[in-house]
């Protein structure tokens, strides 16, 4: 069986041009990781693992979720198996994992950093896992050697509004190479039809911020306050993961008035509009992001916490999330047209996690390009259910054809994983392998340097230029 290994220096590269492309171009070019949910704190405090379990299988909802499809027990996903328990059930598990992208990665990420060039299966299982359990005792195996070993320029975490940023300070006063940005995600004073959860988050925001929310305004000002204090502390991207956009109100003086009772009154239970209250909130985020020239990210269309008997017993991000159908276009062309309307319209990146709805996204950011600056909407890169060999492609090929592929910012890990640097490898192969194609069909120049500058670009260098961190 170990003959047959698959993972060599050519993986995925189908032409002598794709080849040189990718080992020429790409392949030692440094990572730019925009949207990842790393613990900050483990890179400020250099952490190490204790085993790869721990830094590998922990809240990895995707392989959590092929396990139980699998039929394995949930004790030996995320329940109180040992670590060595829940690593075996691993393994005897990824034979079965062929032509899902878990395969691919699992084995990208043994074979970078670890050096392990074998099949992962119940007979090597026991010998891999103390190979990796030693090495993850080396200082270039702690959560900063990891990602120097990658050669990780910069990356970029997600944190609540009420964060104290306390890690990110300890980074940036340090001599770590990699620099850690925070990013600003406000999904959690949306939710406002959790009145009792919503509450106690506004608590938190008003001893984050020093200022008593009773009303629309000082929400509004609580917020600006923890803007301000991310972006003295080197943020300059947002982040939100949203169903869809929301209906932007014209009845901005109601909604204020409902807010001031919702949030004061206990006999309301329900706030009437949500929708709307998210439409004026956000808004208001988004014109404060402008005004500090930051990037703006939209994260659209999962359906969330299906499994309500899960959910309960494990919590959210646990592997029961899917694709949803809610329409995208309407809402979201109004409301970067509002932000247009006025120039607020702040650099932004739509992710699409419906296949169905790629041209939408495609050609939604070209309708609100205004020559200011170069490439400034993105459709981002194929996200949770599509970064995979097709979804990848497609995307590339969508963008292609409706945009303006050379001015793509390419790919991100979107992961809580720090050994999931290799999906940037992943893409830049892909990508290599799309051009190669084309150029020995003649579809393309046949013109290595051409063509390799528009990969170094979309691999590194068009997101070096358009963060400009």
């Amino acid at each position: 069986m170990e003959d047959t290994y698959f993972l060599d220096d050519d993986f995925m590269l189908h032409s002598k041009a794709a080849k040189n492309l990718y080992h020429q171009y790409a392949k030692t070019l440094p990572i730019i990781d925009y949207h990842n949910h790393l613990p900050a704190q483990e890179i400020a405090s250099n952490k190490k693992f204790e085993n790869l379990t721990e830094i590998w299988l922990k809240g990895d909802h995707y392989k959590w979720r092929a396990m139980r499809t699998l039929g394995i027990n949930e004790r030996l996903i995320s329940g109180n198996a040992s670590d060595t328990e829940k690593f075996s059930a691993w393994a005897n598990s990824v034979p079965n994992t062929v032509r899902n992208p878990l395969f691919h990665w699992t084995h990208m990420e043994l074979k970078n950093p670890f050096g392990i060039e074998r099949y992962l299966n119940k007979n090597s299982a026991a010998d891999i896992y103390q190979s990796c359990n030693q090495q993850l005792q080396e200082d270039r195996f702690s959560t900063q050697g990891l990602l120097q070993r990658f050669d990780v320029d910069w990356i970029c975490t997600t944190d609540d509004p009420c964060d104290d940023l306390v890690p990110h300070t300890a980074l940036g006063k340090s001599n770590f190479k990699s620099k850690v940005y925070p990013g600003f995600r406000p999904d959690k004073v949306f939710n406002i039809q959790d009145k009792k959860t919503f509450l106690k988050y506004l608590d938190k925001l008003e001893i984050s911020s020093g200022i008593k929310i009773n009303n629309l305004e000082t929400l509004l000002l609580a917020l600006e306050h923890r803007v301000d204090y991310f972006h003295q502390n080197g943020c300059r991207i947002s982040d939100h993961g949203l169903v869809q956009m929301p209906e932007l109100s014209k009845n901005y003086p109601q909604i204020e008035r409902d807010f001031t009772d919702f949030i004061q009154n206990n006999s309301i239970k329900h706030f009437e509009n949500p929708t709307a209250f998210v439409g004026i909130v956000l808004l208001a985020l988004c014109k404060m992001y402008h005004q500090r020239n930051w990037t703006q990210q939209f994260h659209l269309g999962p359906l969330r916490n299906n499994n309500t008997r899960y959910y309960n017993q494990i919590g959210p991000d646990t592997g029961f999330d899917s694709i949803g159908d809610h329409q995208q276009a309407v809402h979201l062309s109004a409301f970067l047209n509002a932000l247009d309307k006025s120039d607020q319209l702040a650099k932004t990146i739509l992710y699409n996690v419906n296949p169905a709805f790629n041209e939408v996204f495609a050609t939604m950011a070209g309708n609100f390009n205004d020559g200011t600056i170069k490439g400034k909407i993105q459709w981002g890169s194929a996200w949770w259910f599509a970064d995979q060999q097709e979804g990848i492609s497609n995307q590339l090929n969508i963008l292609s054809n409706m945009g303006v592929l050379s001015t793509f910012i390419g790919m991100l890990t979107d992961s809580r994983s720090f050994l999931s640097f290799p999906r940037h490898e992943y893409f830049r192969r892909i990508l290599c392998d799309l051009f190669g194609a084309e150029m020995e069909k003649g579809w393309l120049p046949n013109d290595e340097i051409w063509m390799g500058s528009i990969i170094r670009d979309i691999a590194y260098y068009n997101a070096k230029e358009y963060f400009n961190l």
